[in-house]
């Protein structure tokens, strides 16, 4: 129980105005002072839903479904079991993400009646990732996910998160979300926007998140939100799909953002209502057809989530680019064929075919092809993902490079103990018992790709970047 839960006087005053009338004031504030049950979300990038329940079941682990999201569940552990979730080898793989279960909804919403892949996506506020690596899931690694973040700071968790999941068909942004309907105009066929916003309904999982609450800063933050949701409008193609979505829970940041688009706009917004998202769905809808989710409806955080369908063209506003020369150049078919045989010959890994090679220098790249015609219009931070840096007698393939492309059925892999694998993560050397071998290898751990090693002898060179290196015990 959070007792010391702080709901201001002014807060709750507000939720009991705009409180449907089959819902009570008691239930919601007995809701904000429980603790948020863990859920997580399956990374189907890296094993089906089916072998991690599996997996799950062997650990003892209690798996309940998470009504909108497939690959989502709750999770109850043994009160034995103290390892802290993010330090599981299944989370260092890969294999599951640690997300609110109603952060996932707004994801399921983008994809509702989704009848082929989308080609380009844009996640406008992606850190730290959750979202980002739910829809590159769906995607099924192909097409392109254009994930912005404003907040420098935050880019290289969202990077990092995106490397661990072996994510490939994303590029990192680092803008005001404000500039893409101007830089991109109706380029992206569906577009989340997962909107900064006052936090409301986060106080389950944190006792201050309404310490410095007011009405003047719910105003303030919804100013930006409309700006926000013009340009995510203004990039997204006719007849794509946008997402509106927040985890707070007052009208000036959900409903008033969505209906200002629609009077911004008259005659080419349509809201298309979530009533049938997922069972018992109608409980949380508003009258627009906006899921609008008190904490006590489904034991859950509080959240938004409107889908608004583009259906027009519209002018885009005029913006001034002075963008500096892409530095990257695509790789020709003799250096595409020599970068292709020499991962197959060296790592047995085959590059897919919904990307191309590009280089800078010695650096080689692996690039979505989707993503192509918004190059030069955009600065990106970074793309797709590197390959290699090429030397004298070949390449250096990269750590995530591996992470993102190889399964663990390739035969140039070396399996490490429990005891090994703690060692690996610590960023040290590895001396597997009675077994040597010369160049690169795959590492794994239970079965899992956990990186990239090369012999020297009977060690293996520990290839694990610095920022991913983890003291202490790991499992």
């Amino acid at each position: 129980m959070h007792a010391n839960v702080k709901l201001p006087k002014e807060f709750l005053t507000q939720i009991e105005s705009i409180m449907p009338s089959h819902l009570n004031m008691d239930d919601f504030v007995a809701a904000c002072k429980r603790p948020l049950r863990r859920s997580i979300r399956v990374n189907t990038l890296k094993i089906s839903v089916d072998a991690f329940l599996s997996r799950a079941e062997s650990k003892g682990w209690k798996l309940i479904p998470v009504p909108w999201c497939e690959t989502g569940f709750w999770i109850e552990r043994e009160e034995t079991d103290k390892m802290p979730l993010g330090n599981t080898s299944e989370h260092m793989s890969g294999l599951f993400y640690i997300q609110e279960a109603s952060s996932m909804m707004p994801v399921t919403a983008l994809l509702k009646d989704q009848q082929s892949p989308l080609a380009t996506v844009l996640d406008v506020a992606a850190a730290p990732g959750s979202k980002t690596t739910q829809i590159a899931a769906s995607m099924c690694n192909d097409g392109a996910l254009v994930a912005n973040e404003f907040s420098a700071s935050r880019i290289k968790g969202l990077y990092s998160n995106i490397q661990r999941c072996g994510v490939r068909n994303v590029a990192l942004t680092n803008f005001d979300g404000r500039v893409f309907g101007g830089w991109l105009p109706e380029q992206f066929d569906a577009i989340l926007l997962d909107a900064p916003c006052s936090g409301e309904g986060t106080i389950r999982k944190d006792a201050d998140a309404m310490n410095n609450w007011s009405m003047a800063s719910v105003n303030e933050i919804a100013v930006t939100q409309k700006d926000l949701i013009e340009s995510a409008f203004h990039a997204l193609k006719p007849g794509g799909v946008l997402v509106y979505s927040t985890c707070t829970l007052n009208l000036e940041e959900n409903q008033q953002v969505c209906h200002h688009l629609l009077e911004a706009f008259p005659g080419k917004i349509a809201f298309e209502p979530l009533n049938d998202l997922f069972p018992n769905a109608d409980k949380a809808i508003t009258e627009d057809g906006f899921l609008h989710i008190y904490p006590q409806i489904f034991d859950s955080e509080g959240f938004f989530v409107a889908r608004l369908r583009k259906l027009g063209s519209v002018d885009a506003p005029v913006v001034k680019k002075r963008l500096g020369k892409f530095p990257f150049t695509k790789a020709n078919k003799k250096t595409s064929d020599s970068v292709t045989d020499s991962l197959k010959n060296t790592l047995q890994i085959t590059l897919p075919t919904s990307g191309q090679i590009w280089t800078r220098d010695k650096e080689v790249w692996f690039f979505p092809i989707a993503l192509e015609p918004m190059i030069g219009k955009l600065r990106f931070d970074r793309m797709g993902i590197k390959l290699a840096e090429a030397h004298k007698k070949g390449y250096r393939w990269q750590h995530e490079a591996v992470m993102a492309l190889a399964t663990g059925s390739e035969s140039i892999t070396v399996s490490l103990s429990i005891e090994e694998a703690r060692e690996w993560y610590m960023g040290r050397d590895i001396r597997p018992n009675n077994i040597s071998g010369s160049g690169e290898v795959i590492v794994k751990y239970n079965g899992d790709v956990i990186g990239l090693g090369k012999w020297v002898g009977n060690r293996i060179k520990n290839g694990l970047p610095r920022e991913l290196v983890r003291d202490g015990n790991l499992f």
